[in-house]
């Protein structure tokens, strides 16, 4: 492992940040009557959350809106055990208020884990959709070129008696669509087509 680029002083500052944070969050949840590791269960879910919706923001083609949302929940519950644990509220005696926000908080994001899991998996299965429906189409479009044969061709090619295409030609039921030599060219697209209608007559 290279220990050299622990010495950024960028990483160095958010790992203090973050360890600040952590323990700002801790004693908040602790002296709201969240004992043992339920306190510390409390800055993990904060932060989590922060992380899965910032990762969401980061993807290209998906909404930002949900995502933002729950960012900026995560951002202000951060921000206010930040503050609260800085002396702005008097933790050894804490408001009701706070102690409910506190109580609260894991539903709530229970509720934004699932809701960004569950639009993640939608989106994800909306891709492939789309994709399937563009190869669908494009296999659709593309057609097998059409080329011109004469009566004996056509029976070769496909199966069609002579004399059943050359019927067609006599009730112009198939276009002649040009010569070659003595022999009459007709588009095999077209013979297939009245084929594939059952007139063989």
């Amino acid at each position: 492992m290279d220990w050299r680029k622990f010495k950024d002083p960028i990483l160095i500052q958010a790992f203090l940040a973050a360890a600040i944070s952590f323990s700002h969050i801790h004693d908040v949840a602790l002296a709201s009557g969240q004992e043992g590791w339920k306190a510390w269960a409390y800055p993990i879910s904060v932060d989590v959350l922060m992380v899965m919706a910032w990762k969401q923001m980061r993807t290209d083609g998906r909404p930002k809106t949900g995502p933002w949302s729950w960012f900026l929940v995560a951002l202000v519950a951060s921000l206010g055990a930040n503050v609260a644990a800085s002396g702005m509220v008097d933790l050894t005696s804490p408001p009701l208020w706070l102690q409910v926000l506190v109580g609260a908080w894991p539903v709530l994001a229970f509720l934004g884990g699932c809701v960004l899991v569950h639009a993640s998996r939608v989106e994800e299965l909306i891709g492939v959709e789309d994709v399937q429906e563009e190869e669908e189409g494009g296999e659709e479009v593309r057609e097998e070129p059409d080329k011109l044969v004469s009566a004996t061709e056509a029976e070769r090619l496909i199966g069609v008696s002579r004399h059943t295409v050359r019927t067609w030609k006599e009730r112009k039921a198939i276009k002649v669509r040009g010569m070659r030599g003595r022999a009459h060219q007709f588009s095999l697209r077209e013979i297939k087509n009245k084929v594939e209608k059952g007139a063989m007559t």
